[in-house]
């Protein structure tokens, strides 16, 4: 990834933030001398500097088999949007431009059929959207149904040797730049803009 030095973030706290803003992420691998990807919700943890992601495919996803003996790139998706120059002091010497946070994780991909551990998988994905969603529902592992959906997965524990961050936050402009930035996305609004002003506001203290 491009990334210019004042953009680089080097702290593994930002990809927690980035993973706990969006955990629905991009897995690209090579097929026949072709990139392509699959988009996937994870569970996230870091213990002491390792990352850990886990999740799973769908079986009929042929990229659970093909990432044996490759290095993937995982693509985590943090808040992002556009840039008018008319949001700067002086717009008439500015060009529009694109804020955003993301990470790229690079590594290799250990799948597993286990049935227990899927089911913890699941149970967890399920347990942690739904708690965002004021729901209780829960995933029933033990009936016919839900097995015979869990046959249907494999899951998948990703640990990356090389994390990239990038968090492209006007930080080569001067600093009330940077405040019409933020003031320009939370006036326009939505959830996206007022993430990444957030994070602009954070990242200005």
């Amino acid at each position: 990834m491009y990334t210019p030095r004042h953009f680089a973030e080097h702290d593994l706290a930002a990809l927690d933030a980035l993973i706990a803003h969006n955990g629905f992420v991009t897995m690209t691998h090579v097929r026949d001398g072709v990139p392509t990807a699959s988009h996937l919700p994870v569970l996230y943890s870091r213990t002491n500097g390792q990352v850990l992601l886990r999740g799973h495919w769908s079986r009929a996803n042929p990229q659970w088999h093909e990432v044996a003996d490759q290095t993937v790139l995982v693509i985590v998706h943090g808040p992002h949007a556009y840039v008018s120059p008319t949001w700067y002091m002086n717009p008439d010497e500015q060009v529009p431009t694109w804020n955003y946070a993301v990470a790229h994780l690079y590594g290799r991909v250990e799948t597993t059929e286990d049935a227990a551990e899927l089911e913890d998988i699941v149970t967890t994905l399920a347990q942690h959207y739904e708690h965002a969603h004021d729901s209780n529902w829960r995933f029933a592992q033990t009936t016919a149904a839900t097995q015979r959906d869990l046959r249907g997965i494999v899951g998948f524990r990703f640990k990356p040797d090389r994390v990239e961050l990038k968090f492209k936050l006007n930080q080569n402009h001067p600093q009330v730049n940077r405040d019409g930035v933020i003031i320009a996305l939370e006036r326009h609004g939505g959830d996206e803009r007022m993430a990444l002003a957030a994070l602009m506001r954070q990242r200005s203290e």
